[in-house]
C-alpha cells in the first residue's frame, strides 16, 4: 500500500507586535476600495495595506493578469447559531487555562470571550482554544478532491472522495447539554470521530479510515490520550493502526502535514501559543466561485493555487504564533491569523528550523446561509434552527521554498448531523471499515 494514499486519507479527514504597529497605522484612514469594487492586477496596491506582509512578499503566486477580485462587505455579521451563542453566555467565565496551556473546566460554547494580547500571558491559549471550539455546526460531511501542482503544472496525482466528521462531546443542542452535559452518548470519553474514504483513483479506491481524538486531549500533554487512527487497505485486506507521530509528517509528495489542515489540526497544549495582536486585513470571505464538487475546472490562477477570482472580505483578526514543544517537529513556528469574530482561520505561514519562511496557507470559505451557489445545501437540525455557519470548504497550501502546492477542495462541506445515533453507531465502529470487502 502506497504510503501516500493512507496520509492522505488521514489529511482529509481532519480539513509581530511591531507589525501590528505598522498595520494600524497605514489602515488609520480607511481602505482606499469598497463593497462591490474589483480589483485587477493593475489595482492591486490598493490592498497592499490589508495583507500580511508575507503574503504580499509572494504575490506572484496569487495574484495574476486578468485577475477579477470582488470586494465583499467589510465586518459582514457572521454570528454564530443561536444555540452555541447562549451555550457560550451560559458556561461564560467558567472555562480557564490549566496547566501547559490546557483547557479546564470547559462544557460548551465559546471558552474565552475576552483576551488581551498585550497584558495577559495566557492570551495565545485562550485565542486558540476559541479556535478548537469555534462554531461549526453538528458536524460535517462533504466530498473532496486533492490536486498537487509544481510551479504551475497540475501533476497526474489526485484524490477524491467523501469525509464525515462528527462531534461526540462539547455539543450545544438542548438535548445534548442539558440532560447529558453536551455528550452524544452518556460518559463519552471522544471528543470527536473523523472518517474518509477515497473512491478515485483506481488504484486508491476503497481506502477508508476513522479518527478518534480524545478529551483528554484537551488536558496537559503528560495525561493526554493520543489520536487513534485506523485505516483499511484494500490491497491488503485488512485494517492498520497508524502511529500519532506521523501526524507532522511531510505527507509524500505533498506539502501538507496531517496538522496543516485548516491552518492548525492539531492538539493545543502540544504546543505555545503566543498573541502578537489584532490586524485589519482582507482575505477570501462567503465565496461565490463553485469549486469541486459543483465544478472541476475553476480557475485558480497560472500556479492553480489563487482564490484571485473570488470574494474577499475585510475582517479583524488576532494573531497568534505556535511554537512546537517537540523538538523534531519540521516547524520552527507558524503565524496564524484568526477571524476575531468566528475564529476561523484566514492565513498562516510556517517557517522551517532555519527561521526562513516555508509555507503558505490560506482558505475559501462559504456562508451557511448563501444560497446562491447550489441553492439549499445546508439544512437545520433539531436544537439548531439556523445553522448560521462560515464553513471552510477550500484548503490551499504553497511551499514558496520550491513553488509546489497543494489544494483540496470540499465545496459542498456542511454541518448537519446524521440522522439518527443508530447511524452514527455504525459509523463510529471500527468494523465497518471492512465491510463490504
Amino acid at each position: 500500500m502506497h504510503r501516500t494514499h493512507w496520509l492522505l486519507a488521514i489529511l482529509v479527514a481532519l480539513v509581530l507586535a511591531t507589525g501590528a504597529q505598522a498595520q494600524e497605522d497605514a489602515t488609520s484612514v480607511g481602505p482606499p476600495f469598497s463593497e462591490g469594487d474589483v480589483i485587477g492586477f493593475e489595482q492591486l496596491d490598493q490592498i497592499k495595506a490589508y495583507l500580511p506582509e508575507e503574503f504580499w512578499n509572494n504575490r506572484d503566486f496569487f495574484f495574476f493578469e486578468g485577475m477579477q477580485l470582488e470586494v465583499g462587505p467589510a465586518h459582514f455579521d457572521y454570528q454564530p447559531a443561536e444555540a452555541y451563542v447562549k451555550a457560550s453566555e451560559k458556561f461564560k467565565g467558567q472555562p480557564r487555562i490549566g496547566p501547559e496551556g490546557s483547557l479546564e473546566n470547559y462544557t460548551a460554547g465559546r471558552p474565552f470571550h475576552d483576551f488581551d494580547c498585550k497584558g495577559d500571558p495566557q492570551a495565545g491559549s485562550k485565542v486558540m482554544w476559541n479556535f478548537a471550539r469555534r462554531w461549526s455546526g453538528g458536524g460535517g460531511e462533504a466530498r473532496f478532491l486533492y490536486t498537487y501542482w509544481d510551479r504551475g503544472e497540475k501533476l497526474p496525482l489526485y484524490y477524491e472522495g467523501t469525509g464525515r466528521g462528527i462531534p461526540m462531546s462539547y455539543r450545544v443542542e438542548e438535548q445534548y447539554l442539558d440532560k447529558q452535559g453536551g455528550d452524544l452518548f452518556r460518559k463519552e470519553k471522544r471528543s470527536v470521530v473523523s472518517g474518509a474514504e477515497v473512491t478515485a483513483p483506481f488504484d486508491a479506491r476503497g481506502i477508508k479510515l476513522l479518527t478518534y481524538r480524545y478529551k483528554s486531549s484537551y488536558g496537559p500533554p503528560s495525561q493526554a490520550k493520543n489520536d487513534d487512527t485506523w485505516v483499511y487497505v484494500p490491497t491488503l485486506r485488512r485494517v492498520r493502526r497508524i502511529s500519532t507521530s506521523q501526524r507532522t509528517d511531510a505527507i509524500s509528495g505533498t506539502d501538507f502535514t496531517l496538522d496543516d489542515l485548516f491552518s492548525f489540526n492539531g492538539i493545543v497544549p502540544q504546543y505555545e501559543w503566543t498573541c502578537l495582536g489584532e490586524f485589519e486585513y482582507i482575505a477570501p470571505g462567503n465565496t461565490k466561485i463553485k469549486g469541486y464538487p459543483y465544478k472541476k475546472d475553476q480557475n485558480y490562477g497560472p500556479y492553480g493555487l489563487s482564490l484571485a477570482n473570488d470574494r474577499w472580505e475585510v475582517r479583524k483578526m488576532v494573531k497568534v504564533r505556535m511554537k512546537p514543544k517537540n523538538q523534531d517537529h519540521p516547524y520552527s513556528y507558524k503565524d496564524i491569523y484568526l477571524d476575531t469574530q468566528t475564529f476561523q482561520p484566514h492565513y498562516s505561514f510556517a517557517y522551517d528550523q532555519k527561521d526562513e519562511l516555508w509555507k503558505i496557507i490560506w482558505h475559501a470559505k462559504r456562508w451557511s446561509e448563501d444560497k446562491d451557489l447550489a441553492g439549499e445545501w445546508y439544512e437545520n437540525w433539531d436544537g439548531v434552527d439556523d445553522p448560521r455557519d462560515l464553513r471552510i470548504v477550500g484548503d490551499i497550501i504553497v511551499n514558496v521554498q520550491t513553488g509546489t502546492g497543494n489544494r483540496i477542495e470540499f465545496w459542498d462541506a456542511n454541518g448537519k448531523p446524521m440522522k439518527s445515533k443508530a447511524k452514527i453507531r455504525r459509523y463510529i465502529d471500527t468494523g465497518r471499515l471492512t465491510m463490504g470487502r
